[in-house]
């Protein structure tokens, strides 16, 4: 979704070379989704001080685990067995760091927060746009519906609308979507924007609009490629790989509600939140973040220093 998986502001997700992802026989029972599993970063090894910032649990296991919604490319996708993509890699490089592998199983993006929070995951890294309404545990109601988590921000991204090649509808921005059908990705901060915008459009004395959420934001592409929709909402970079990556699309207008993505850990694992903020502020500092940005065309992305809760 943009912001980068309450506005990616209240969700979030070229190369296709993956990262040394070990798939075992044992698969992770997760509570959602398939079942795929991801690890990068070698258990041995590591920085000893790093290592040692990690919970005890985790350090014996010598494994993270990582929840994510794997349909979200460039950021993190399927390839074959292996979930790929940045990632991935990100977590590769700071397997590096703090002697552990980071192991990916795939779910459904609004689930995961109530996966990691029922123990499934340790952390959830899948483009999840910080926001203050994630770390507060609030719904899109404003009502508290569970603990909240903390955000390592590493990342930042807006939404962008993604038309069909040409722009049939001329469409520009989401204020010209009124009475039109839209698709999305649910749960997203792009959704978001949807429903505030149709919010807009009735109180203009216009038509809402018809939006279409769907589970992965590839389901949303498939509906405006059959001319079923006039737009897909979607986070930038995956809305520019859409682009980029065929000649079914175009990115039309400007990102809207630029903001971090962040790795999730619950509210009460702070040692493994600091211990992820140590090691993504290590291979931002020896150059594997800037590369692996570069490797999958999002290094506008780019952030120089790394945050917790930074998120509004």
């Amino acid at each position: 979704m943009t912001t980068g998986r309450a506005a990616r502001a209240a969700a979030r997700r070229a190369g296709t070379v993956p990262v040394a992802l070990a798939v075992g026989g044992a698969l992770l029972l997760a509570g959602c989704g398939d079942q795929t599993e991801g690890a990068g970063g070698g258990s041995g090894g590591g920085s000893s001080k790093l290592n040692s910032m990690l919970p005890e649990k985790i350090r014996s296991a010598g494994v993270i685990k990582v929840g994510t919604d794997a349909a979200y490319k460039p950021m993190e996708y399927k390839e074959g067995a292996d979930i790929v993509g940045l990632d991935p890699d990100l977590a590769d490089a700071m397997g590096k760091k703090l002697g552990v592998r980071f192991e990916f199983t795939n779910g459904t993006f609004d689930g995961l927060i109530t996966s990691m929070q029922t123990g499934r995951f340790d952390m959830i890294m899948s483009s999840m746009t910080d926001t203050k309404d994630r770390q507060e545990g609030l719904d899109d109601k404003g009502k508290k519906a569970g603990k909240g988590v903390d955000f390592v921000d590493y990342l930042s991204a807006g939404s962008s609308i993604l038309v069909k090649k040409g722009n049939p509808e001329k469409i520009e921005s989401v204020d010209q979507m009124c009475g039109k059908k839209v698709a999305t990705q649910r749960g997203t901060t792009s959704h978001e924007i949807l429903k505030a915008q149709t919010k807009k459009c009735v109180k203009e004395g216009e038509k809402k609009i018809d939006i279409e959420p769907y589970n992965t934001d590839d389901e949303a592409r498939v509906r405006l490629k059959a001319g079923g929709v006039v737009a897909d909402i979607s986070d930038f970079p995956v809305a520019a790989n859409a682009a980029k990556s065929g000649s079914d699309f175009e990115v039309v207008g400007d990102q809207m509600q630029s903001a971090p993505y962040g790795m999730a850990v619950s509210k009460d694992n702070k040692k493994l939140r600091d211990a992820l903020k140590a090691a993504m502020e290590e291979i931002i500092e020896d150059g594997s973040y800037k590369r692996a940005l570069e490797k999958w065309g999002v290094q506008d992305g780019g952030v120089k220093k790394v945050t917790i809760n930074a998120g509004t």
